[in-house]
């Protein structure tokens, strides 16, 4: 039986998004009383949810179009499947404190220190222990995250996808625009709010999967990612 771990958070009203972006909402929509026509029930049981919430919630992948105007084409919707579907490392950098950068040089030290490399089409997932750490606390947006130059090597290598634990892949006000302006230029792509990455660290490589919502046009979309050994 093959083991399947989930990295991927809990959607829910009142959640942590990134800065600006739109808050989740959740209310009953509909009940099964109401569908089997109870009048006065002294209870109510869902049955359906109305739920509201941006693309870029919880556990996601960004579309090409996010990363920059000159990419409007490129939505969650034309991205080939194969991107989603990969191969998948992870990398320990949980001595990473907060606001600090990820550089190439680092990146090859935990490939050498793991026995790994990094193959054509991999998502390459950086484990940091922010949200063990941080997650509900006021040091939540204040993660770690890779340099402009660390993108640009990951993405020279024709990876799929990289994967952090925070709500930015760089670090907000010193790389984090770059970085994202460097996914799009280079045809690859993130994941933020990842979770459980501890439980991968040291195990080799495994089947990464991590599908989009078809959304047409979408910048984005919330995944349900699982590691699969």
């Amino acid at each position: 039986m093959p083991e399947i771990i989930d990295l991927s958070q809990e959607i829910y009203e009142g959640m942590p998004v990134y800065k600006g972006l739109p808050q989740v909402k959740m209310s009953v929509h509909n009940t099964h009383e109401e569908w089997d026509g109870i009048e006065n029930p002294t209870t109510t049981t869902p049955s359906v949810y109305k739920l509201e919430l941006g693309e870029h919630t919880g556990t996601h992948v960004d579309a090409i179009n996010h990363m920059a105007a000159k990419h409007k084409g490129q939505s969650i919707d034309t991205m080939p499947l194969s991107m989603f579907y990969t191969e998948g490392i992870c990398l320990d950098f949980s001595h990473k404190g907060l606001k600090e950068l990820i550089t190439s040089k680092e990146i090859k030290e935990a490939l050498e220190k793991e026995n790994l490399k990094i193959k054509q089409g991999d998502t390459v997932l950086l484990y940091t222990d922010h949200y063990r750490k941080y997650f509900k606390t006021d040091n939540w947006k204040n993660g770690p995250g890779i340099t402009v130059e660390c993108a640009t090597y990951l993405g020279n290598k024709k990876i799929a996808a990289f994967g952090v634990e925070t709500m930015s892949p760089g670090v907000p006000g010193i790389s984090n625009k770059k970085v994202h302006h460097v996914c799009g230029e280079l045809g690859f792509t993130h994941y933020e709010n990842m979770i459980n990455l501890y439980k991968l660290v040291g195990r080799g490589r495994f089947r990464f999967i991590a599908l989009p919502l078809k959304i047409k046009g979408g910048t984005g979309s919330p995944v349900r990612a699982i590691a699969v050994f």
